[in-house]
């Protein structure tokens, strides 16, 4: 099938597929605006396949997309994606084909999320850091999600460009003796030990479990209960960690362990990509645990890298609040490559 131009009139399908869910939405493709229409939220685990979640989104919809963009958490490759978190192969021909789709599009999730920054508003980001930042310098983004999404982008000539990395899966390197434990007793359950293994809505149970089993800290029994019947321990422990009327050490010092380790990895990406322009934290954690990232400890952790501290302190770091912004980037992506045919 030929590709086509979007008429003034088409719309663009969006969608941020992650490890757990998948969120779908139009957009005009002549304005690419804030709000999408039609946006609608699945749970992975009750679909097969990508395939079969598309088919009934598009089922009840008053349209029929002439593209779709896809910010999918994986490395795309050649048209086609494994996502990491989940048995799903997604292939942007195949898709085409299938749905009769003018153009289909697949980028890496956080390439998406990074797509959406020049587009973000100041009451999208929350300033931990304001920094000195350097006009037109390169910009990192990191997102702990389901997993440690990593991205970065580069300045052209006045414009950003979005660049996408894998860099969550990265060796976890321990800064404390109490991380070198963490590391010993991970390696125990996995093979490779890499900063997703910590830094994730996946990876909070593993730090959970490394502090019971090591005797670190105690488990109340209401906490216990409630893991007991929980379908998602993560929420369970994040709850519990920023609640006020229960105490709950073993949370607290989880939580404790997540910022410190996600502090440290953020700082690992901005000198490797010399974000001196920035760094931007997403993901659908870090919202719901701002009062553990502005007690300051997110920010020393972030910045003591020995010689180069004081570059670290100039870079701003901000908190994307946005919860639609992967959906904004992979919309704004589909449109520039069509654009560009």
């Amino acid at each position: 099938m030929p590709k086509q131009r979007l008429s003034k009139e088409g719309a663009i399908l969006a969608g941020d597929v992650g490890g757990t869910k998948t969120i779908l939405a139009y957009f005009d493709a002549k304005e690419i605006g804030r709000i999408a229409k039609q946006s609608r939220t699945f749970q992975n685990d009750k679909f097969s396949s990508f395939d079969e979640l598309l088919a009934e989104f598009l089922k009840d919809a008053n349209e029929r997309p002439q593209a779709l963009s896809l910010g999918v958490a994986g490395p795309v490759s050649g048209g086609q994606v494994q996502i990491t978190n989940r048995p799903w192969s997604i292939d942007e021909e195949k898709l085409r084909t299938q749905f009769d789709l003018s153009e289909v599009f697949l980028l890496n999730d956080l390439k998406a999320t990074a797509q959406a920054i020049p587009m973000l508003q100041p009451s999208d980001l929350h300033f931990l850091h304001e920094g000195k930042p350097v006009p037109n310098g390169n910009i990192a983004v990191i997102a702990p999600g389901t997993g440690l999404g990593e991205a970065f982008l580069t300045n052209v000539k006045g414009s950003y460009y979005a660049r996408a990395s894998e860099g969550g899966h990265t060796d976890f390197a321990p800064q404390t003796e109490m991380q070198d434990d963490l590391l010993a007793y991970l390696r125990k359950k996995f093979d490779h030990v890499s900063y997703e293994r910590i830094c994730s809505g996946s990876g909070i149970p593993n730090i959970y479990d490394f502090l019971n089993d090591n005797g670190m800290a105690e488990e109340p029994a209401w906490l216990l209960h409630q893991l007991e019947k929980a379908k998602d321990p993560t929420a369970v422990i994040v709850e519990a960690a920023l609640d006020k009327e229960k105490e709950s050490a073993i949370s607290q010092m989880t939580m404790k362990i997540f910022v410190e380790v996600l502090a440290a990895e953020a700082g690992n990406l901005a000198l490797k990509v010399g974000a001196t322009a920035g760094v931007f934290i997403g993901g659908g954690i870090t919202p719901r645990i701002m009062p553990l990232l502005q007690n300051g400890n997110f920010v020393e952790h972030f910045s003591s890298k020995g010689r180069y501290q004081t570059f670290l302190e100039r870079i701003p770091i901000q908190v994307m609040l946005n919860t639609q912004a992967a959906l904004l980037g992979a919309a704004d992506y589909g449109l520039r490559q069509i654009e560009k045919t």
